[in-house]
């Protein structure tokens, strides 16, 4: 599972931390990174041993964003290139964290900027170092938020906040993120990770059935009105009760020890 140069998998019981590996370029996007991590979020994602995945940047930065050293001129194939490394590359990627059946959470050290706040955004934790910061940073190079940043932007922030941040290209830090509702937690930049892993074991502590259908349920709610929900969760709520996990929840709770859960 670690056959990537670019990016690297660390495992820690249930928990696996993927750390973008490209420290000297700040951890940014080329080629070969957005391959090699879609294909670990992938491999991660179908490990049945894995419950929750950490997502971090190796060095200095969670994600400096694209590598603009591939260039954006016409001579790299312009927009047209640029569209379909978005729909083929960047779009698979992202979607590999939100439609993941397990909890993913980004511990973001330094920069996530650009393409790389969209990878943080995705997730369904944060928790970032003190001096961690999110820089939506394409309006100063003529370009605009991608990678789904703008949907969770909007839908976190509100449109007139969102919009003011993505124009104002303001590094907005840790703890300022955390007041907006864009990170969870803050720590100490040397407790990141750490913190990160302590978080994700705790998770991994509990039903993943229930945590699955959690993650499903606030999606479909950010989406559908209110009737619409409460019948999505009563369907998911059968799928529970119904579940091997539920039946073990309810005689561990009787017999006063830790449930042991299956994940059916």
């Amino acid at each position: 599972m670690n056959d990537f140069n670019t990016v690297r998998i660390d495992r820690d019981g249930p928990v696996a931390v993927v750390t973008l590996n490209r420290p000297d370029s700040l951890n940014s996007f080329n080629g070969e990174l957005r391959r090699e991590f879609l294909a670990a979020a992938q491999a991660v994602n179908a490990d049945p041993a894995i419950r929750v995945v950490v997502l971090t940047g190796e060095g200095r930065a969670f994600c400096a964003g694209a590598d603009l050293s591939e260039g954006l001129s016409p001579d790299d194939g312009g927009g047209h290139a640029t569209e379909a490394m978005l729909n083929d590359e960047y779009k698979p990627a992202v979607l590999a964290i939100t439609q993941s059946r397990k909890p993913w959470i980004a511990a973001v050290n330094g920069a996530a900027a650009g393409i790389g706040s969209a990878y943080a955004l995705a997730c369904d934790l944060s928790v970032m170092g003190e001096g961690a910061y999110l820089y939506q940073a394409f309006v100063a190079i003529g370009l605009v938020p991608d990678g789904g940043a703008t949907w969770h932007l909007a839908r976190t922030l509100g449109p007139l906040r969102a919009f003011d941040m993505m124009t104002s290209g303001e590094k907005i830090p840790a703890a300022r993120c955390v007041e907006l509702g864009l990170a969870n937690r803050v720590v100490a930049d040397d407790a990141l990770v750490d913190s990160a892993v302590t978080w994700a074991r705790e998770l991994a502590g509990k039903a993943p059935l229930a945590l699955e259908y959690i993650k499903k349920s606030l999606a479909f709610a950010m989406e559908n009105d209110l009737p619409s929900v409460i019948a999505n969760e009563a369907s998911l709520q059968h799928s529970c009760v119904d579940s091997d996990d539920a039946k073990e929840g309810v005689m561990a709770f009787l017999e006063k020890r830790q449930a042991s859960w299956s994940g059916r």
